[in-house]
């Protein structure tokens, strides 16, 4: 979920751009700082959205830069368990598939791509057994997170599945949303029959 987080700190402008608006150079600071940062409280920075407050600056001896109480609001990234997110396809190995969700990548196990016998192909493809689904790269799809684990903070994992109903590739979605209506059609005509 993307969430904007207010944020207090001393940013450190230096001396190379004191000839920028004040504001500017603080931004600039700040997103050189923040920018790509991840961590479990905050999840992934992806931008400075505003900066509310700038304090008096400070030089300390020795260093050369001004240091300024600032608030600031950031735009973040965070995962969260049972999120429903689209994304597309971004790589699939043997063991499962790699789907872009915006700012990060998540897994998909073969086992949670469909409900059915999975196999995967020389060419990237997995292909259900029954069903014939197949899943490539580039393949629009929706997907709920059960999984988020930061034990390597740079490098957070994201597990998703997409065997629940009206999960999975856009065109099996369709595929189900069309045949229920099918079903309550014939339903209704068969019920104005009796």
């Amino acid at each position: 979920m993307f969430y904007k987080v207010l944020l207090k700190d001393h940013i450190r402008v230096s001396p190379d751009l004191f000839s920028e608006e004040l504001k500017n150079a603080v931004s600039i600071e700040i997103k050189k700082q923040f920018e790509g940062f991840i961590s479990k409280e905050l999840g992934i920075v992806i931008d400075v959205y505003d900066i509310a407050k700038i304090g008096e600056g400070v030089i300390i001896p020795g260093d050369g830069a001004a240091y300024y109480d600032t608030e600031f609001t950031l735009v973040t990234y965070k995962p969260e368990l049972q999120e429903i997110l689209p994304g597309a396809i971004k790589d699939i190995a043997d063991f499962g598939a790699f789907i872009s969700i915006g700012p990060i990548d998540g897994m998909i196990h073969i086992s949670q791509t469909m409900d059915d016998f999975v196999s995967f192909s020389k060419d990237k493809v997995l292909l259900g057994k029954e069903s014939k689904k197949t899943l490539k790269v580039g393949d629009k799809c929706k997907a709920r997170i059960i999984a988020v684990s930061y034990k390597d903070v740079a490098n957070p994992k994201i597990g998703l599945t997409m065997r629940q109903d009206l999960l999975g590739k856009l065109e099996w979605i369709t595929e189900t949303i069309e045949n229920k209506n099918k079903k309550k059609t014939t339903t209704t005509v068969a019920e104005k029959k009796k």
